[in-house]
């Protein structure tokens, strides 16, 4: 067991931060306003406004995890968009005029879409060195205009699905930050394993060349209790009601049909399904993070809106406890919409019990 350590701004001196104001701590996804959207311009004027960001910051956020598709910055050819530039610019400045830093994170790219897992005809990004030159180039461009904006970091890319392309992430991780590096020195860069960034694939990362790298993973174990009735995972019962925490023997029996995606819960030792099960998946996560010397974050945590409230709130409380234990920055999926919307009408009852400490001014 490691010593609880926090990520901003005790770091080791190897990946010492030297703009300690960003913070990173407590954060709430955009999912929904840049990506997995209808990408129109009435959309991005309506979905996310000011009253949005002043919201997120009255209930102590202190930053934004800004899924976005490639779509916005550059047109089918390459070329970049200036709409899309402001669009972000805009955005960019609600945040800083709020207090809020942000995290400009690429959620799909020309060649690769992490909701098309397997599709390789689509997904080609890793078997086209063109496509990875301006997967490189839209980095260089996004780094032009936001590398002096210190309360700004960079997610390369949000999920990698197949472990047949660890080398060539490696590959493209250590080309991307070469080229950003070149531009900026200072900007945070974030980026995470694979299969939709597992605990378990962050020990395939190499260790950094550069300062000023995070390690980042997505955390939605248990599965058939995050997502229970999710009708975009066909192995779950859409009608079945799942509960937290619960005994192991209940989970193990309805994990089955996730077959090696539920591998922890199918071999565990545990009687029960709860915090102690959180914390030992999380430990790996740790575990390489110590080992390479970089700080960890975790991206994306969260239940869907089909669950129990009142189990979203126990599940909520063990999954804080642990992250906070460890000194592990974190960003919940979602402020609104896309199925797991914290500000939607279906958290009224818990919402100020989630985020204890973080309400209303």
């Amino acid at each position: 067991m490691v010593k609880s350590r926090c990520i901003f701004p005790a770091l080791s001196k190897d990946n010492s931060i030297p703009s300690p104001g960003i913070k990173l701590n407590y954060g709430i996804n955009l999912g929904g306003y840049l990506s997995q959207c209808e990408h129109s311009q009435s959309h991005y004027e309506s979905f996310i406004t000011e009253h949005d960001i002043m919201i997120i910051a009255s209930w102590g956020f202190d930053h934004v995890r800004v899924p976005v598709d490639y779509i916005l910055l550059e047109d089918e050819d390459g070329n970049e968009k200036d709409e899309g530039f402001k669009i972000l610019e805009r955005l960019a400045f609600w945040c800083e005029n709020n207090g809020l830093n942000m995290i400009l994170d690429l959620h799909k790219t020309k060649g690769y879409d992490f909701s098309i897992a397997g599709t390789k005809e689509r997904n080609c990004l890793f078997s086209s060195e063109k496509l990875q030159q301006r997967f490189i180039s839209l980095w260089e461009k996004i780094s032009e205009h936001y590398g002096e904006k210190r309360h700004i970091a960079f997610e390369l890319l949000n999920e990698v699905i197949e472990l047949e392309h660890t080398k060539s992430w490696n590959n493209l991780i250590e080309q991307s930050i070469d080229a950003i590096r070149a531009i900026t020195t200072d900007t945070i860069i974030i980026y995470g394993g694979l299969q939709w960034n597992s605990v378990k694939t962050l020990q395939f990362l190499k260790k950094p060349r550069h300062k000023n790298i995070i390690f980042t993973f997505h955390f939605y174990e248990p599965l058939v209790f995050t997502h229970q009735k999710a009708y975009w995972v066909p192995e779950l019962d859409t009608q079945e009601t799942v509960t937290y925490p619960g005994d192991m023997s209940y989970y193990k029996e309805i994990s089955k049909v996730l077959g090696p995606r539920a591998e922890d819960i199918l071999n565990s030792r545990l009687h029960q399904m709860d915090r102690s099960f959180i914390e030992m998946f999380i430990q790996e996560a740790i575990d390489i993070a110590e080992k390479r010397q970089v700080p960890l974050y975790c991206g994306e945590y969260g239940v869907i809106d089909r669950a129990p409230t009142e189990d979203t709130l126990r599940w909520y409380r063990d999954v804080h406890a642990v992250l906070e234990k460890y000194g592990i920055g974190h960003c919940a999926w979602n402020y609104k919409s896309k199925d797991f919307g914290l500000f939607d009408s279906n958290y009224d009852s818990i919402r100020e019990k989630l985020f204890p400490g973080r309400k209303m001014a």
